[in-house]
C-alpha cells in the first residue's frame, strides 16, 4: 500500500512573528520544502526559502482557480518530496478555502497545525466574548448570501478591496438597525440616534505596529477606508433579517449576466419594452382579481416579473458603479418619509386631497421646479397625462368647484365637436379630413373634459377606460361564441343582427357573473 504524500499546513498567525506557535516553528524547521500561500504577510520571513503562490493570484481568472491551482502544485510537490510545509496567514482552520480543498484531496495526507487567527485578536481588541455575543463570521466576498437571514452581530473577514467594502456597504445599508433608543437598542456598540450615521468597526493589521481599530460610518465605508488583506469589519447588529429570497433573486440576475448570452447583451434601453409589458400585465392581473380571492396567484406571478425588471436594472447600474438594489430601496424609503410629513412630522393633512397638495408642493421644492407643470412627464399615457396635468392645476386652485361644473363642460365640448363635424365639407367629412383640424381639436377637448369629470368623481380614467374596454371585449367574445354555436357567420350578419346578439349577451351577463344589474330583458328570437 502506497502512503500518500504529506502536506503539513501551518498558520503564520495574524500579524507579527511573535504570534506564531512553537509547534509551527518546529515544523517549519524540520521540513525543508516550504510553500507560502502569499508572501504578503508580516511573518512570511519566518518561513525561509519558501516559494509563494503569489503568481497564481496574478494569473488566475478567479479565486477558486487560485485555490485549486495551489492544491495541484502542493500535491505534485509532496509526491516528489514526500513531505512539504504549506504556510497560510492566520490559522489554517479559519477562512482558508485552499485548506478545505487539500483535506478533500485523496492525493495527499493533510496535517493541520492550528495557529492564532485574526479572530482571536479581533475579539481581544473589541472586548467582546464571541460565544456570549452569539457572533457569526462571514466572508466579505460572499457577504450578501452568507449574511442573509442574520440579525448579527457579524465579523466580516476577507475585506481586502474597495469592491468588497462596497458590496458590504450596500447590503448593510438596507438592514442596519436604525431603531430609536426608545426601542431598547441604544446600548448597542456603534449606535447613533441618526439613521445616516450608523457605524461599523474597521479592524486592520492587528498585531502589527500600525494596527488600526476605528469606527466608520457605513456611508463612508468604501470612501475613507484603504482596505488590505488584513482588514475586517465588526457589525454589531442588523435589523430585520435579510430578505433572503430577494438576495437570491439579485444573485440570479448576476449569474444570468455572467452566463447567458441574451442577458449579457441587455442594456437599460433594450429592457424598456419589457418593463412596460410586465407593468401592463400586472395591471391586467389586478383587474382580474375576484371578490373571493381569485386571481391573486396570477397577480403574484406578474408582480414577480415586474420585480425582476427592477432588479435587472439595478444590477446593470451596479455593474457601471452607479447604484445597486439597496440604494433603490433606501432612496424610495427616504423619499416617502420626506413626503409624508403628516405621518413622520408635525404637518396636518386631514383628507386625501390635503395629502396630495402637500405631496406636490414637496416635490416641487425637492426638484427646484420653476412651475407646477414641470413635474409631469410628457411621455405618460394620454389619459394619465391629462389627469396629472389637471391635478397640477388644481393644486394651485385652478379647478371646477365640483363635478357639476366639469360635467357641464363635457356637454359644452360635445356640442362643439358636433358643430365641427357638421361644418366639415358637405356635412360628411371624408376619412382623410376627419382626423385633422377642428374635429381632432374638439375631440381632444371632449376627452380632456371627460378626464376632468373622472377626477372629480374620484375615478381613475385609465382604469375606467381599461375596464370598459375589457367589458366590451368580453361581451364581443360572447357574441362570437353565441354566433358560432348557432352556425352564424359574423361577417355576413350585418350590424342589426349583431346588435340583437349583443343585447342577448348583455341581458344574460349579470346572472352569469353574479353582478347586480337591471332585470334581464326577454331574449330576442334567434335571427
Amino acid at each position: 500500500m502506497v502512503t500518500p504524500a504529506q502536506v503539513t499546513v501551518v498558520g503564520l498567525g495574524p500579524g507579527r512573528p511573535g504570534l506564531m506557535t512553537s509547534e509551527v516553528l518546529a515544523a517549519i524547521e524540520a521540513t525543508p520544502v516550504r510553500w507560502l500561500r502569499t508572501s504578503r504577510h508580516p511573518s512570511a520571513a519566518s518561513v525561509p526559502g519558501a516559494r509563494s503562490f503569489d503568481y497564481l493570484y496574478e494569473s488566475a481568472a478567479s479565486m477558486e482557480e487560485v485555490y485549486s491551482g495551489i492544491v495541484d502544485v502542493l500535491a505534485e510537490s509532496a509526491a516528489r518530496e514526500k513531505s512539504v510545509i504549506y504556510a497560510v496567514p492566520g490559522s489554517p482552520v479559519v477562512a482558508e478555502r485552499s485548506v478545505e480543498l487539500l483535506r478533500a484531496d485523496p492525493r495527499v495526507t493533510t496535517v493541520v497545525l492550528p495557529g492564532v487567527s485574526f479572530v482571536d485578536l479581533v475579539f481581544s481588541r473589541l472586548g467582546v466574548d464571541p460565544l456570549a455575543a452569539g457572533a457569526r463570521m462571514v466572508d466579505g466576498h460572499r457577504f450578501a448570501l452568507e449574511a442573509a437571514g442574520c440579525r448579527g452581530p457579524l465579523l466580516v473577514g476577507q475585506c481586502d478591496s474597495r469592491a468588497v467594502l462596497s458590496e458590504v456597504k450596500l447590503a448593510i445599508g438596507s438592514v442596519i438597525d436604525q431603531s430609536p433608543p426608545s426601542a431598547g437598542r441604544s446600548d448597542l456598540p456603534g449606535r447613533s440616534d441618526l439613521p445616516g450615521a450608523f457605524e461599523v468597526t474597521v479592524l486592520q493589521r492587528l498585531g502589527l505596529p500600525d494596527e488600526s481599530v476605528r469606527r466608520v460610518s457605513w456611508d463612508d465605508l468604501d470612501r475613507t477606508v484603504e482596505p488590505d488583506h488584513l482588514t475586517s469589519l465588526w457589525v454589531p447588529t442588523l435589523a430585520d433579517p435579510f430578505a433572503s429570497e430577494l438576495v437570491r433573486l439579485e444573485e440570479l440576475v448576476r449569474t444570468l449576466r455572467a452566463r447567458c448570452p441574451w442577458d449579457r447583451e441587455q442594456t437599460h434601453q433594450s429592457l424598456t419594452r419589457y418593463l412596460l409589458e410586465e407593468s401592463y400585465e400586472a395591471l391586467e392581473a389586478i383587474e382580474e382579481l375576484g371578490p373571493d380571492g381569485a386571481g391573486y396567484e396570477h397577480l403574484e406571478e406578474e408582480l414577480g416579473d415586474v420585480l425582476f425588471q427592477v432588479v435587472f436594472h439595478s444590477v446593470l447600474a451596479a455593474e457601471q458603479g452607479q447604484f445597486a438594489l439597496g440604494d433603490v430601496a433606501r432612496n424610495v424609503h427616504d423619499k416617502l418619509v420626506g413626503r409624508h410629513p403628516h405621518v413622520f412630522g408635525d404637518v396636518v393633512a386631514g383628507t386625501p386631497d390635503d395629502v396630495m397638495r402637500n405631496w406636490e408642493q414637496i416635490k416641487k421644492v425637492e426638484r427646484k421646479q420653476a412651475g407646477v407643470m414641470d413635474e409631469v412627464t410628457r411621455n405618460l399615457p394620454a389619459l394619465l397625462y391629462a389627469h396629472k396635468i389637471q391635478r397640477m392645476a388644481a393644486s394651485v386652485g385652478f379647478d371646477w368647484e365640483d363635478a357639476g361644473g366639469a360635467l357641464a363642460k363635457v356637454g359644452e365640448e360635445l356640442v362643439e365637436l358636433s358643430v365641427a363635424i357638421a361644418s366639415s365639407p358637405a356635412g360628411s367629412p371624408a376619412p382623410s379630413t376627419l382626423g385633422t383640424g377642428p374635429v381632432r381639436d374638439e375631440l381632444g377637448d371632449l376627452l380632456f373634459a371627460a378626464v376632468n369629470v373622472a377626477r372629480h368623481v374620484k375615478v381613475d380614467p385609465e382604469a375606467a377606460l381599461r375596464e370598459a374596454t375589457a367589458k366590451f371585449r368580453r361581451r364581443f367574445q360572447a357574441v362570437e361564441a353565441l354566433a358560432a354555436a348557432r352556425g352564424l357567420d359574423l361577417h355576413q350578419m350585418g350590424v342589426a343582427r349583431l346588435d340583437v346578439l349583443w343585447e342577448e349577451v348583455k341581458a344574460a351577463e349579470p346572472a352569469q357573473l353574479g353582478e347586480p344589474g337591471e332585470p334581464a330583458e326577454p331574449a330576442q328570437p334567434a335571427p
